[in-house]
């Protein structure tokens, strides 16, 4: 999947590469399964031109999961046949064949889906590092932004499972898969606050934020120290009342991403798979992603 300039979905492209040979400590992985990221599509369009550019003709993805098919001579750890999990930094994660690092690549659980490994990292690492940022305890009520979402979906179980009170903010065709795991659902838009206070007794604790539109400040409103309030989509507004951004880079290793596949494996967390697309249909799997309200991982599998 590549594109030639920065623009909407239609400059992404399916074209034919010469297959790639893994450096000494890289390992050559076919694709099994990709996830899709709403930073895929904002690097699509250019908006982090000015920090990180992209070079043209552009890959896209970072979430895979597949077989390995061939190792560089210095590569422990993994050979070919085995079923993998991992990420990379390239752009390069929509291919049919992607050399990885093999320092950023684990073993897939038994159990755990091709869907799912492939859909991990991204959404998985970025909740782990709101969580961290946040520190819930049980003790603790915890709010989240965009509870059924990617990162929202799984940052609510994690939460959960370090015995916070959790209080999802979803539309209403969501509530029941967040009762179902112990959240308390609230429906977002106007009187969002009220409902917050209403559910919580009056006391929030921390706050992860994984869309924006305000919610960082929301959090403040609600009485929420700046220090418990985590967003990954509102840059300017934790710099101004001094809270994290803690997302996908502060929990970005494939340690962070082992546990989470064991834990996965085991459905704790479960990670909800919206919907699959072949890859020749990247263009829709993008629409549907950014008609956001999907619930959960949208993936790519051949």
């Amino acid at each position: 999947m590549r594109f030639h300039e920065y623009g909407g979905i239609e400059v992404l492209r399916v074209e034919e590469v010469p297959r790639l040979v893994p450096g000494p400590a890289q390992v050559l992985v076919e694709v099994r399964a990709a996830g899709i990221q709403p930073g895929e599509a904002h690097i699509r369009e250019g908006a982090p031109h000015a920090r990180r550019p992209a070079t043209f003709a552009s890959g896209q993805g970072s979430d895979l999961a597949g077989v390995v098919v061939e190792c560089g001579p210095h590569v422990r750890g993994f050979r070919v046949g085995d079923e993998v999990l991992g990420f990379t930094h390239r752009r390069a994660g929509h291919a049919q064949y992607v050399l990885v690092d093999d320092v950023h690549l684990v073993s897939r659980p038994a159990g755990l889906p091709r869907e799912v490994a492939g859909a991990l990292y991204v959404a998985g690492t970025t909740a782990c590092a709101g969580v961290f940022a946040v520190d819930p305890g049980p003790e603790d009520t915890v709010v989240v932004s965009g509870a059924a979402g990617g990162v929202g979906s799984l940052a609510v179980q994690l939460a959960r499972l370090r015995g916070a009170t959790v209080i999802g903010l979803a539309s209403e065709p969501h509530h029941a898969w967040l009762e179902k795991h112990g959240v308390l659902p609230v429906t977002c838009g106007p009187g969002t606050a009220e409902r917050i206070r209403e559910a919580s007794g009056g006391r929030v604790d921390a706050f992860i934020d994984t869309i924006g539109e305000g919610y960082a400040a929301l959090a403040v409103e609600l009485g929420v120290r700046p220090a418990r309030i985590d967003t990954i989509r509102d840059g300017k507004a934790a710099t101004e009342i001094g809270a994290p951004t803690y997302g996908e880079g502060a929990a970005a290793s494939a340690v962070v991403l082992g546990e989470l596949a064991r834990l996965a494996a085991r459905c704790r967390p479960e990670v909800p798979i919206a919907r699959t697309h072949p890859p020749e249909a990247v263009q829709e799997a993008f629409r549907a992603l950014e008609r956001r309200h999907t619930h959960g991982k949208i993936v790519l599998r051949p």
